[in-house]
C-alpha cells in the first residue's frame, strides 16, 4: 500500500487561552516539573467505567480460543502498510506526528520532538512478535524532548525501549507511576492526575502543555498492581494554539466528549482503531474503527489518524479488517477525505498551523 509519506497543510488557529474562554473555562495552572511528593490512593478501581472481567468471562475467553484471527485472518499480513521515509522538515509553526507502530508516535511541535508510548522492542512480555518493523529507526531520531505515557500494559510502557533514552528526559506520566519510573533512574517524572497539565519551554519563547485526560481503560503489570497506577490519553498543546489529542487505549465513552470541550480546537486525534475482537470481551477496553469514527466526531477533531492496529496481532480481528471498517466509516460521516490521515507504519503528516491570535 503505497501513498504520500509527507503532506503539509495548512488552518486558522485560535490560542490556548482564547479557546479557553470559549467554553467558559481555564485550564488549571500546570503542575511543576518532576514533582516528587504527591500522595496518591493505593488503586484508582474507582475510576473504572466498566467492570474488570472475571472468572466466568476469563473461562470463555479460553473455551473460545478467540486469542488471534485464524489463517484467512493472518494472510494479509504482507499488505499490512508499512512505509518508513525520513522525517519531514518541520518549520517553526509546524505540527508535525508521525507513525512509529502501534501507538508510539513521533509527535514534533513548538520545536519540541515527544514520544508517545515509545515501544521499539521487537517482542514485549506475553505478547507475539511485531509482524510490521518500527517504522523510524531508534537512530534516526532527533534528541529527545519529552515522552508521555498512557498506562502501564507491556504493549505501550516498554523498559527496554526507556533504557534507550537519557536519564533526565523528561517523562509524562500517569498518576501512581511516577515511583516506577524513578526505580529506573529517570530524575524528571511529572505524574497527574485527570485534567491536570504540566509545561515545558518550546522553541521561539512558546510552551507546550501536556494535559492528561481521561480514558476507558485499566491498568496491570504483574499479579498484584491491578488498577494502582492510572490510565489516560494526552492533549498536548502549544501556547499559538496547535493541539494533537493522543488517546492511549480506550474504550468508547463519554470521555470523548468531555475532552472536547474542555479542549476545543484539537487540530489531530491518534486514536485506536485496532484490537477489538472479540466484542463481548475487549469492548470496554478497546474501540472498534466505527467508535474510533464517533470518538473523533464527539471530540471535535479537525482530523483523525488511526493507530493501535497493523503492529501486533492481539486479538481475533482479521489483520486488514481495522483499515478497511475505519475507512467505510469515515465516508459514511460525509466528512472530507483527506481529514481521515490513514497512514502506514513510518509515515508523517505535517500541519502548518497560522494563528489568529496569542494566548492571554
Amino acid at each position: 500500500m503505497k501513498e504520500t509519506t509527507h503532506r503539509h497543510e495548512q488552518r486558522p488557529r485560535h490560542a490556548v487561552g482564547d479557546a479557553a474562554v470559549r467554553t467558559g473555562e481555564r485550564p488549571p495552572a500546570p503542575r511543576p516539573i518532576g514533582e516528587h511528593r504527591r500522595h496518591w490512593p493505593r488503586s484508582f478501581a474507582d475510576r473504572l467505567t466498566a467492570p474488570l472481567p472475571g472468572v466466568v468471562q476469563y473461562a470463555r475467553f479460553v473455551r473460545d480460543g478467540a486469542v488471534r484471527p485464524g489463517r484467512d485472518g493472518l494472510r494479509d499480513i504482507p499488505r499490512l502498510p508499512f512505509a518508513p521515509a525520513p522525517l519531514p522538515p518541520t518549520g517553526a509553526g509546524d505540527l508535525s506526528v508521525t507513525w512509529a507502530g502501534h501507538a508510539s508516535w513521533i509527535v514534533r511541535i513548538a520545536g519540541l520532538t515527544i514520544l508517545t508510548d515509545p515501544v521499539w522492542s521487537r517482542r514485549i512480555l506475553a505478547t507475539p512478535a511485531r509482524v510490521t518493523p518500527v517504522g523510524v529507526r531508534w537512530e534516526d531520531l532527533p534528541p529527545i524532548d519529552a515522552v508521555v505515557i498512557s498506562h502501564n500494559h507491556y504493549d505501550h510502557l516498554d523498559t527496554p525501549t526507556l533504557r534507550r533514552l537519557p536519564r533526565h528526559t523528561p517523562l509524562f506520566v500517569p498518576a501512581g507511576l511516577g515511583r516506577w519510573c524513578r526505580r529506573r533512574r529517570f530524575a524528571r517524572v511529572t505524574e497527574l492526575d485527570w485534567w491536570e497539565g504540566a509545561e515545558l519551554r518550546g522553541a521561539g519563547g512558546r510552551t507546550v502543555r501536556f494535559d492528561f485526560v481521561p480514558a476507558h481503560h485499566w491498568s496491570k503489570r504483574s499479579l498484584t498492581d491491578t488498577c494502582r497506577s492510572l490510565w489516560g490519553g494526552w492533549v498536548i498543546s502549544d501556547s499559538d494554539g496547535a493541539r494533537v489529542h493522543f488517546a492511549g487505549d480506550s474504550g468508547y465513552g463519554d470521555w470523548f466528549a468531555q475532552i472536547g470541550r474542555r479542549h476545543p480546537g484539537i487540530d489531530v486525534a491518534l486514536l485506536p482503531i485496532g484490537a477489538y475482537e472479540p466484542r463481548w470481551w475487549l469492548r470496554a477496553e478497546h474501540m472498534d474503527p466505527e467508535e474510533a469514527v464517533q470518538a473523533c466526531q464527539d471530540l471535535g477533531a479537525a482530523r483523525m489518524a488511526p493507530m493501535h492496529w497493523a503492529t501486533f496481532v492481539l486479538s481475533s480481528e482479521p489483520v486488514l479488517e481495522p483499515l478497511t471498517r475505519v475507512r467505510a466509516a469515515w465516508e459514511r460521516t460525509g466528512r472530507p477525505r483527506d481529514e481521515l490521515w490513514d497512514l502506514p507504519i513510518g509515515a508523517s503528516r505535517v500541519l502548518t498551523v497560522r494563528p489568529t491570535a496569542r494566548a492571554a
